[in-house]
C-alpha cells in the first residue's frame, strides 16, 4: 500500500495504487454523505408526509449556496496545498491551513446570520407556497445556527485529504454519517421533532466530524498542522483560494440559481408534488454523482502534485483512468434508475402521486447520465491543475448557456409542461459534455506538449 503520508510518493507511485489509495476513501466518504442526506429524505417523507419532502426540496438552493462557500474555500486551499507540495514548499502549504480556517469561521458566521435574518423571504423567492413553507423553515434555521461548524468540517476535511491523509478523510465523513443516521429516527421518530429533528440530527454529525478533523491538525505528527506564528490571512494565499475554488463556488452558486428556476417550472406545472418529486430524483441521481465526485476529489492531488512537478505523463495517466471509471459508474446508475424507478422512488415515500411523478422524471432526468461522469471529472480537472477559467467555462456552460433556456422554452413545445421541464436536464447534460471533450482534446493538443508550454 501507498504511505500517503507522504505526499511526495505521488511523483513515484504507480497511478493505479494512487487512485485506489486516494479516491476510494474520497469515494466512500461522499457516498457515505450523499446516503445520509438520502436516509434524511427517507426518515421525513415516511416520519413527517409528503409535503415535508417538497418542503426539504426546497432548501437545495440555500445548501448549495452553503456548499459553494464552503467549496470556494476548501476545494481551493486543498488544490493550492497539493500544488506547493508538489513544488516541495511545505511552509506555504501550511499557510494555506491556517487560511483556510480562518476563511470558514468568518465565512460561516457571515453566511449564516444573513441567511437566517431573511430566511422566509429567501424561501419563498425559491418557490416555497403556503403548505411547504413551514417546513423548509424549521429545517433551515436550525442548519443555519451551525454554518460556522460546517464550513470548518467540509473545509479541512478537503485539505486533509489532499495533504496525504486520504483514509482520516473518509474516516471523519463516516463518523459524521454514523452519528446522523443514529440520530436522525431517534429525532424524528422518538422524540416526534419532525423536520427540525432531522436537521438537529445533521448539526450535531457535522459538529462529530469537526471535532475529529480538528484533533487531526492540531497533532504534531501531522504532516501539515496547526503551528504558532501562521494564525493570520495571508493575501496571496487568500487570493489562490479563491482562485481556483471560484470555479466549484461558481457552479454552486449556478446551482443555487438553477434550482430555483427548476421548483419555480415544477410549480407552475406540477405544483407542490412536482417539486417532492424532483426532490427525490435529486437525491438518487446525487448519490451516483457523489461517487464520481469522489473519484474527481481523489485524483485532485495526484494531477495538482505531478502538474506542479511537470510529469505531464502522468497527469494524462491519471485522468484517462478516472474518466473510464466515471462513465462506468454512471452507466451504472443509469441502468439501475431505468429498470427500477418504482422501487427506488417507494424507498423515500408511500403516496402515489408523488410516486409517480418522481418514477417519471428519474426515467426522464438520467437518460444521459455516463457523459454526466466524464463531463464532471473534465471539469475537476482543469480545476486540480490551476486552470480556473478553463474550469468556470466548463462548470457554467451547463447551468446557464444550455439547461436556464432549455427550462423556459421545452415546457412550451408540444404542450409538453412538466415533461418538458424534466426534458431539459438530460439535453443540456449531452451538451455540456460534448463541450468539455472538445476543450480537453484542445488543451491537451495546445497547452501539454511540453512542459515550457504550460
Amino acid at each position: 500500500m501507498v504511505n500517503t503520508q507522504n505526499p511526495h510518493l505521488l511523483e513515484t507511485e504507480s497511478i493505479g495504487k494512487l487512485l485506489l489509495q486516494y479516491s476510494i476513501p474520497a469515494i466512500i466518504g461522499m457516498t457515505v454523505t450523499s446516503l445520509y442526506n438520502i436516509v434524511d429524505s427517507i426518515f421525513i417523507g415516511h416520519g413527517v408526509g409528503p409535503l415535508a419532502i417538497s418542503g426539504l426540496a426546497l432548501t437545495f438552493p440555500l445548501m448549495n449556496l452553503i456548499i459553494a462557500f464552503c467549496t470556494l474555500i476548501g476545494v481551493g486551499g486543498a488544490a493550492i496545498s497539493s500544488i506547493f507540495l508538489g513544488q516541495k514548499d511545505d511552509h506555504r502549504a501550511t499557510e494555506v491551513l491556517h487560511n483556510v480556517a480562518i476563511l470558514c469561521v468568518v465565512a460561516g458566521l457571515c453566511v449564516g446570520g444573513i441567511t437566517y435574518c431573511f430566511l422566509d423571504g429567501i424561501l419563498v423567492f425559491f418557490g416555497a407556497s403556503e403548505d411547504t413553507l413551514p417546513y423548509a423553515r424549521d429545517f433551515m434555521q436550525v442548519i443555519l445556527l451551525g454554518t460556522p461548524v460546517s464550513f470548518l468540517f467540509i473545509g479541512l476535511n478537503n485539505v486533509m485529504r489532499a495533504t496525504g491523509y486520504p483514509k482520516k478523510a473518509m474516516l471523519s465523513s463516516l463518523l459524521s454519517v454514523g452519528v446522523n443516521v443514529v440520530l436522525a429516527p431517534i429525532f424524528i421518530f422518538s422524540f416526534k421533532w419532525g423536520i427540525r429533528g432531522a436537521a438537529l440530527a445533521t448539526l450535531l454529525s457535522q459538529f462529530c466530524g469537526m471535532v475529529w478533523v480538528l484533533a487531526h491538525f492540531l497533532r504534531p505528527s501531522s504532516y501539515i498542522h496547526f503551528r504558532r506564528g501562521f494564525y493570520h490571512l495571508r493575501a496571496s494565499i487568500v487570493g489562490a483560494i479563491f482562485s481556483i475554488g471560484m470555479s466549484p463556488f461558481l457552479m454552486n452558486l449556478c446551482a443555487c440559481f438553477i434550482v430555483i428556476v427548476i421548483n419555480h417550472e415544477f410549480k407552475d406545472y406540477g405544483g407542490d408534488l412536482a417539486i417532492g418529486a424532483y426532490g427525490i430524483t435529486n437525491r438518487v441521481a446525487t448519490l451516483f454523482f457523489m461517487v464520481v465526485l469522489g473519484l474527481a476529489q481523489g485524483m485532485q492531488p495526484i494531477v495538482g502534485y505531478n502538474y506542479g512537478a511537470r510529469r505531464y505523463d502522468r497527469v494524462r495517466q491519471t485522468l484517462k483512468r478516472v474518466i473510464g471509471i466515471a462513465v462506468g459508474t454512471m452507466t451504472v446508475g443509469w441502468v439501475l434508475c431505468e429498470l427500477l424507478p418504482a422501487p427506488i422512488v417507494a424507498l423515500f415515500s408511500d403516496d402515489r402521486e408523488l410516486n409517480y411523478l418522481a418514477e417519471v422524471g428519474l426515467r426522464i432526468s438520467i437518460f444521459f447520465f455516463p457523459l454526466v461522469g466524464a463531463q464532471a471529472v473534465i471539469t475537476n480537472f482543469f480545476q486540480s491543475i490551476g486552470k480556473v477559467k478553463l474550469s468556470i467555462l466548463l462548470s457554467l456552460t451547463r447551468q446557464l448557456l444550455f439547461l436556464l433556456p432549455l427550462l423556459y422554452v421545452l415546457p412550451l413545445v408540444n404542450g409538453w409542461g412538466l415533461k418538458g421541464v424534466w426534458m431539459s436536464m438530460p439535453i443540456s447534460d449531452f451538451l455540456a459534455f460534448v463541450m468539455a471533450a472538445v476543450t480537453l482534446q484542445w488543451y491537451f493538443k495546445k497547452k501539454m506538449v511540453a512542459p515550457a508550454t504550460a
